[in-house]
């Protein structure tokens, strides 16, 4: 087999080391946590690991990873150790989109309605899995455009903040 590979992998402010090990482990940060990772189907995981297996589902690009598990999402950014940082792709100032192509199940807001950061404003289906579209800040939505039942696609604005 090959060797490891080293990722960094980040979360908002958050950076973690990842080790793709030769024999198909990954270990995580510097504790050493150790998963096996399993391919499912496209796009589907299985990770085991300390007695406990979780399904993941995977999506969108590695600037943007999206991550599904146990009713919980995430969007990461991974790139391999040594290579410089991708600079972030938005849709616009204050402007939030799809991270995939997939459908709007619910709209959380209202046009001037006051959000603070984290707030859920939107709901998207994508890949058999949920992903809430959260805000980034505190702010007012000044504009929504989309609606339940709307397939939409990464890049257009679908809610925008002041």
């Amino acid at each position: 087999m090959g060797a490891t590979r080293r990722f960094i992998v980040r979360l908002g402010d958050d950076t973690t080391l990842v080790d793709l090990l030769a024999d198909g482990r990954v270990r995580v940060g510097n504790a050493g946590d150790e998963f096996l990772v399993r391919a499912v189907a496209p796009s589907e995981y299985v990770v085991a690991g300390g007695g406990h297996e979780w399904r993941v589902a995977v999506a969108g690009p590695p600037g943007a990873r999206w991550l599904a598990c146990a009713g919980a999402s995430a969007c990461v950014e991974v790139q391999p150790e040594g290579h410089g940082r991708r600079p972030a792709a938005r849709a616009g100032q204050g402007a939030l989109s799809a991270p995939m192509p997939g459908t709007v199940i619910d709209v959380a807001v209202a046009i001037g309605q006051q959000v603070r950061a984290g707030d859920t404003l939107l709901t998207l289906e994508a890949m058999k899995m949920e992903l809430p579209i959260r805000a980034p800040r505190d702010g007012i939505v000044s504009a929504v455009h989309c609606a339940p039942g709307e397939l939409v696609r990464p890049g257009p604005p679908l809610v925008e903040l002041t």
